[in-house]
């Protein structure tokens, strides 16, 4: 069904009080006459036409103008409040003017007028308007008008009081805070109009996870950027604004004011983990997903841009402009073509093409040489597209794991070819594989962006508007830059099994380089005192596992310590997503009745949340009288579902939410029989470095320590034959006067050469590298990472296990320290599995013992310490004096370990290793042992 923009008048007297309302809303067609069609059409009040909102005349007072946001968790409770007092001899109209987003909900609004306080209430739109009629009937009402602007809405009141009268306005609403490039941008549009004595602005910010950076841009309210007060702490940002005044004055002595724009505050949270928060509160989840420190998947682009008579001038000139630093931005690893269109289609180039600098520059002289004519063909110029992409991928030209899009830039309806909207919608979605992706750049004030937008959101893409004036060439390039750094697919967020119920979309199809992914939800009764998640994607070329896990009590406990935070933020944040995602559903429901049961479950949803929504209205009643006031939103949704990652909508069958069990050697969370622990498997290196080597034939552990320098590289393993290489770089302790400085493993690598895959492990983080792609992980979340035959899995603050092939692995332990110790470092302990299948090849101070040499121990005699054994060992037809000692093993126990019995071998283990211990050591973490013995 179609559906237009309606502007509804309505203006009602009750004694001295007038309040006048206009509604902008969405009807159904068939509701309409042609004739009421026709005149409410051309009542539309588009962003174009300018309007003074502001009361006029003499003696109106602004007394105050405060506005407060608190912001928790991403989350934004935001309150205007004004209070104006006529002044002047006879009576006037008062006006209450709040531009607010686009994608907030208004929550409430109150006043209070001349004594008479109204107070708003959500209720079902068509009940609403029954008593509102009501009251109209018996000559009492009032109402709101929204009207469109770039990214904002204008809520407006006007009353008719008499002098010396005073109103007080108050309105509540709430939104969440998308992340774009990196930073979430809480706006605020200032408009008082006159001067204000008591003029405040609020921002409160409180982040459980950590505040990273805090910014006060104010581009448009430039002149009172340094008024503007930040205090900030590891959690908690406050932004107070309040011009006095003489700084409010737009001169000395001026009675206007200058105060009349954007206050604008930026900030991004502090992610310890992998990108991953989840947050429990109030009953309900919030799982965030920021990855960084990925690089970035290829993309394969095909531009699809309008060039018909209506882009002539201007348009042209700034998409021009943006196109030409867009193309800049491809690399050799991209691929791309362009398809302008008006009534006919071109292509530059039939194929896709990598972004050389040689194919850039001729792209760009194309464009530059584009004369727009002609009619628009948008249905044949989109599925030229797609079969491009197709094509290209059964040559085999792309790789699985890239990204493929188009993205279509147009300011008009389809006027050649196929020109009805809804058949194009069926076309393009039948064209389009499952893992091609539509972005939709809408030029201008009379695009059909509605239609632009479902097909993006239909194809796993989002859609932006773009506004014909001086900056669009900026607004063009800003919004390819959400979109061109692509860092991973095929996103889905798990949770166990009867944990939580009413998830929002837990599967993504892409993930952009700062943005955020959110999924929210209900938990369920449960007696675990935690919520865990998993989070699943594939990078280039990794596979990732991320585990999250969250106390259910912990956050609620923080946040009834915070005096200005949003307490209680979870449950609205979690019905905000789920509205916003039925609003999606609806926009693309393919049948009537599908439509009608999305539709009861938003107003169902907005009627518990008392949220104004395209389905509900606010009634505003007053306390003690039956005047009634209407406020209705727009029916049209005009800010999607899914900010920030633009992805999907598509639910995913239930899978096992915990990774395959580790290794029968690593260590597990419930403590094992001490044989285990004591580990006639395992051979490690702990400590300052003490080397325990266990022979499986002989059953004995025999061990020594290596006294090097730091910064030193061991090696530990190099197999040639399997292309492995392990190395171990020390680092020393802190020096404290003339004490000897201990050495200790700060960074273990492990190089498989067949794979071109590093995996360096330190006590700061885990990098994985694969030729120029460097990806980085912490040692604070749980997971697991697959590339090729490489696999790497990290325990939370504990360990990470890397596995070549199944048949070499090593695992490295994370010993943390109090930082303030005056001698102690954080430092890796090494434990390997004798099981490991090295080739014939294999040498290094452990590798070397994959070929058990044969030991015999005799001659046991007491020693200096009675406690400690002595003894001769015929090892490498030499014979050694040993000592029976033990190391540690502290895989269970990380503070006191559990002891290994083992012969100790002096000098740092010479006649035991093969040559002296300075052979082992390399140039480069990635280097292969080249000593020969």
């Amino acid at each position: 069904m179609k559906s237009l923009a309606l502007l509804l008048g309505l203006l009602i007297l009750h004694q001295t009080h007038c309040f006048e309302f206009l509604v902008e809303g969405e009807w159904e067609t068939e509701m309409l006459s042609e004739e009421e069609h026709g005149r409410l059409k051309r009542a539309v009040l588009t962003s174009e036409e300018q309007y003074d909102f502001q009361a006029e005349g003499d003696g109106i007072m602004i007394k105050s103008y405060k506005v407060e946001s608190r912001i928790t968790s991403r989350f934004c409770h935001t309150t205007f409040k004004s209070s104006v007092v006529n002044t002047g001899p006879n009576a006037q109209s008062i006006g209450f003017n709040v531009q607010i987003p686009k994608h907030a909900f208004i929550t409430n609004f109150t006043m209070n007028v001349n004594g008479i306080t109204f107070v708003g209430s959500v209720r079902e739109k068509n009940a609403a308007r029954a008593l509102y009629a009501q009251a109209r009937a018996r000559g009492m009402a009032a109402g709101i008008v929204r009207a469109n602007s770039q990214n904002m809405e204008t809520f407006k009141m006007e009353v008719n009081v008499p002098s010396g009268s005073k109103t007080d306005f108050e309105l509540h609403y709430q939104e969440m805070m998308y992340r774009k490039l990196g930073f979430y941008e809480h706006t605020l549009h200032l408009q008082p109009g006159r001067l204000v004595p008591q003029f405040q602005v609020d921002v409160y910010i409180y982040e459980p996870s950590g505040i990273a950076s805090v910014e006060i841009p104010n581009t448009q309210l430039k002149h009172f950027t340094d008024m503007a007060k930040l205090t900030l702490t590891s959690h908690k940002a406050h932004v107070v604004y309040k011009p006095s005044l003489e700084q409010q004055r737009m001169c000395e002595n001026c009675t206007a004011t200058a105060v009349n724009g954007i206050f604008t505050v930026k900030y991004d949270v502090l992610r310890e983990g992998n990108g991953e928060e989840l947050h429990v509160s109030d009953g309900h989840f919030v799982q965030f997903f920021a990855p960084a420190n990925l690089s970035p998947l290829s993309k394969n682009i095909v531009f699809v841009i309008d060039v018909s008579g209506s882009m002539w001038g201007v348009k042209m000139k700034q998409t021009v402009s943006a196109m030409q630093a867009i193309l800049d931005d491809l690399t050799m690893d991209d691929y791309f073509s362009i398809i302008d269109f008006n009534h006919n289609v071109r292509c530059w180039s039939e194929e896709l093409v990598p972004g050389s600098k040689i194919q850039v520059a001729e792209a760009k002289k194309y464009i530059q040489e584009i004369k727009p004519n002609g009619g628009t063909n948008i249905n044949e110029a989109l599925l030229r597209a797609a079969q491009m992409l197709l094509k290209a991928s059964k040559q085999g030209m792309i790789n699985h794991r890239s990204v493929s899009m188009i993205i279509l830039v147009s300011d008009g309806d389809p006027t050649v070819g196929e020109i009805k909207l809804s058949t194009i919608q069926k076309n393009v979605k039948k064209s389009m594989r499952e893992d091609f992706s539509l972005f939709s750049v809408g030029i201008g004030f009379d695009v059909d962006y509605d239609f632009l937008e479902r097909i993006a959101m239909e194809n796993r893409g989002m859609a932006q508007r773009i506004y014909s004036n001086k900056d669009a060439s900026e607004q063009l390039r800003m919004f390819y830059s959400q979109i061109s750094s692509p860092l991973l697919r095929r996103i889905t967020v798990q949770f166990p099994e009867s944990t939580v119920s009413n998830v929002t979309h837990s599967y993504f199809d892409k993930f952009f380089s700062g943005s955020e992914l959110v999924v929210a939800g209900k938990i369920l009764p449960s007696e675990s005192n935690t919520l865990s998640s998993l989070i699943t994607a594939t990078a280039d070329p990794l596979d990732i596992k991320i585990e999250a896990v969250a106390d259910i009590t912990e956050l609620d406990a923080q946040l009834i310590q915070q005096q200005h935070s949003f307490t209680g933020f979870s449950r609205p944040m979690w019905a905000y997503l789920y509205i916003n995602q039925l609003m999606s559903e609806r926009s693309q429901a393919t049948t009537a009745t599908k439509k009608r049961m999305i539709t009861k479950k938003i107003l169902d949803l907005a009627l518990e949340h008392q949220f104004v929504t395209p389905f509900t209205a606010l009634l505003v009643e007053s306390q003690g009288t039956n005047e009634r006031v209407l406020a209705d939103a727009p029916k049209d949704p005009k800010h999607g579902c899914c900010g920030g990652s633009g992805s999907i909508v598509r639910q995913v069958e239930n899978t096992p939410l915990f990774p395959e069990s580790p290794p029968p050697w690593a260590p597990t969370t419930t403590p094992a029989p001490s044989e285990a622990i004591g580990g006639p498997s395992i051979t490690r290196v702990d400590n300052d470095p003490h080397f325990n080597v266990h022979l499986p034939k002989s059953n004995m552990d025999i061990c020594f320590n290596i006294d090097s320098k730091p910064g030193n590289i061991l090696n530990l393993v190099s197999d040639p034959g399997a292309g492995v290489v392990v190395n171990g770089q020390l680092v020393g302790s802190k020096r404290l006067g003339k004490e000897k400085v201990n050495t200790y493993f700060g960074t273990i690598s492990v190089f498989s050469q067949p794979d071109d895959i590093s995996v360096s492990v330190s006590t700061d983080s885990i990098h994985l590298t694969h030729g120029n792609n460097n990806h980085s992980f912490s040692w604070r979340a749980t997971a697991d990472i697959t590339q090729n035959r490489v696999k790497v899995s990290i325990v939370k603050e504990s360990q990470v296990t890397v596995t070549v092939g199944d048949k070499i692995s090593v695992m490295m332990l994370l010993h943390r320290v109090w930082k303030k110790h005056p001698t102690h470092v954080d430092f890796l302990g090494l434990y390997v599995p004798n099981t490991n299948q090295y080739t014939s090849q294999a040498h290094g101070l452990i590798g070397q013992f994959g070929q058990e040499p044969e030991v015999r121990v005799y001659n046991l005699h007491d020693g200096a310490d009675p406690l400690k054994k002595e003894a001769t060992m015929e090892v490498k037809g030499s014979k050694l004096a040993v000592t029976r000692g033990w190391q540690k093993d502290y895989r269970q126990d990380k503070k006191r370990g559990s002891d290994v019995f083992c012969w100790f071998i002096h000098n740092s283990g010479k006649g035991f290793i093969d040559g002296h211990y300075t052979n082992y050591i390399v140039p480069r973490l990635d280097s292969f042992l080249q000593h020969q013995f």
